[in-house]
């Protein structure tokens, strides 16, 4: 039996305040864009069929219940009952929560009291700039400010994150723009701005990789479209020996080339969340094949949950089942040893997070 009871969710985001409908939980339940194919539901993903196997038993119910019950369950209890009794049987001990998504979401302190365990903050780099350049009227001001607030904030966050190779791969070049180029694109940037715009100029974020890269602090980054070996190998290679761990978030279904990176450079982790939620019954199998590539001390659990508590209760479960699914069966043929199983299974589920993050082992304080 391989167990893991410490989990550090070391990606995710909070949980939605607001009482939900059917269509709007639906939603959430998706992971593209638009709705599902006429006459059918998310709920008829493997990710919603993970949801009605292991969240309506936290709620009082059983197992493979069906939604509109569950909804209603849901609805009885309350969105603050519901998403205290879902956080708190998911098992995670410590939550690492991007801020950077816009809505009515808990942000690190809720979530540490509502799932009675430890939270810190991940801070969007993109965000953090597109508030700067709110009260920043020239590029000089825009340029100290950015630096300024990118430092302050690395006193306290946990780890940066980016959606720049997602947004603009060219932002994942392998050195950092010149002043010049870098001064002029802010200024067109300002200048044609309104107040909440989004960055998305490539020179911009390719600057503001580099400062969080400078700052020494774990960078996060999400993986694009398309296989990262392809726009994210440059920029690893390049930062090599600079002092910062990159972890690569959300690269299923090119997982393998993720755990790949994480393999041949150092410096550089592979986010296991998504790959897993996304694949539910078939987790273990998608385990197995990061398995293959990775070092064991170079993967890192997460849920990547957003909106709804039963993301993370999903993400917690279906790693569980599949480590020992995984891990067990090579025990059982005498391939690895039951001490070295659960030894990687701490690894996996909470020690290399918490070195990664410099958070303090299970048992003492983390904070809020």
């Amino acid at each position: 039996m391989i167990e893991t009871p410490s989990l550090v969710d070391q990606y995710c985001h909070g949980v939605l305040r607001t009482e939900l409908g059917l269509g709007t939980f639906e939603a959430h339940l998706g992971r593209g864009e638009g709705p599902p194919a006429p006459g059918t539901t998310f709920f008829d993903t493997q990710t919603g069929f993970a949801v009605r196997r292991w969240c309506p038993p936290l709620l009082g119910m059983e197992p493979h219940c069906p939604p509109a019950r569950y909804l209603a369950r849901r609805r009885e209890l309350g969105v603050l009952e519901s998403g205290r009794r879902l956080l708190r049987g998911s098992g995670i001990t410590t939550y690492l929560v991007d801020t950077g998504l816009p809505g009515d979401l808990t942000g690190p302190a809720e979530m540490a009291s509502t799932g009675a365990a430890a939270a810190r903050e991940i801070v969007r780099l993109e965000l953090l700039a597109e508030q700067v350049a709110d009260t920043s009227g020239t590029a000089d001001s825009f340029l100290a400010n950015l630096a300024e607030s990118v430092h302050a904030a690395a006193v306290g966050a946990v780890a940066f994150t980016s959606v720049a190779g997602v947004r603009h791969p060219t932002a994942l070049a392998p050195e950092p723009p010149g002043p010049g180029e870098v001064r002029g694109a802010v200024g067109r940037w300002l200048a044609g701005r309104q107040v909440g715009g989004a960055l998305a100029d490539p020179v911009l974020l390719r600057h503001l990789l580099w400062i969080a890269v400078a700052s020494g602090r774990p960078l996060q980054l999400h993986a694009g479209a398309g296989d990262p070996q392809t726009y994210f190998g440059d920029f690893a290679r390049a930062t090599a020996g600079l002092g910062t761990d990159l972890v690569l978030l959300h690269g299923y279904p090119y997982h393998r080339s993720a755990a790949h990176l994480a393999a041949v450079f150092p410096h550089v982790y592979a986010d296991l969340g998504p790959a897993l939620v996304s694949t539910g019954a078939r987790a273990a199998a998608v385990l197995a094949e990061i398995l293959e590539l990775a070092p064991f001390g170079k993967l890192l659990f997460s849920s990547g949950a957003h909106g709804l508590p039963e993301l993370h209760v999903v993400g917690a479960h279906l790693f569980r089942e599949a480590l020992g699914r995984v891990l067990g069966t090579w025990v059982a043929e005498g391939a690895w040893s039951l001490t070295d199983a659960q030894r990687v299974a701490g690894l996996i589920a909470a020690g290399n997070a918490r070195r990664v993050y410099g958070l303090p082992d299970a048992g003492e304080p983390c904070g809020a």
